[in-house]
């Protein structure tokens, strides 16, 4: 887990370890120097749950809650790079 300064917007991601589009998005936040809070949805019956609330049920993974409340989806990195600077949380 990453964590910002205090202040510093958050992104939270939830997913799964063995998710190889978990990793990916994590592996993007972490070269950008993104903060962002790892929320883990096999381990943790309560981030599973919030997961859950956010995707409407669905069970896909990695779901990607930016400041503000945008919820992305499985997002490629392109997307997530996209709402990331939309953000203003990295250059465009």
């Amino acid at each position: 887990m990453i964590e910002g300064s205090p202040g510093t917007p958050t992104v939270t991601v939830f997913g799964a370890d063995w998710c190889p589009d978990c990793r990916r998005s994590k592996r993007l936040l972490e070269r950008l120097g993104v903060p962002f809070e790892w929320r883990d949805t096999e381990h943790d019956e309560a981030a599973l749950d919030e997961m859950l609330d956010l995707n409407g049920g669905r069970q896909s993974i990695p779901v990607v809650r930016l400041p503000g409340g945008r919820i992305l989806v499985e997002p490629s990195d392109p997307a997530l790079r996209s709402e990331l600077a939309d953000a203003g949380l990295v250059e465009g």
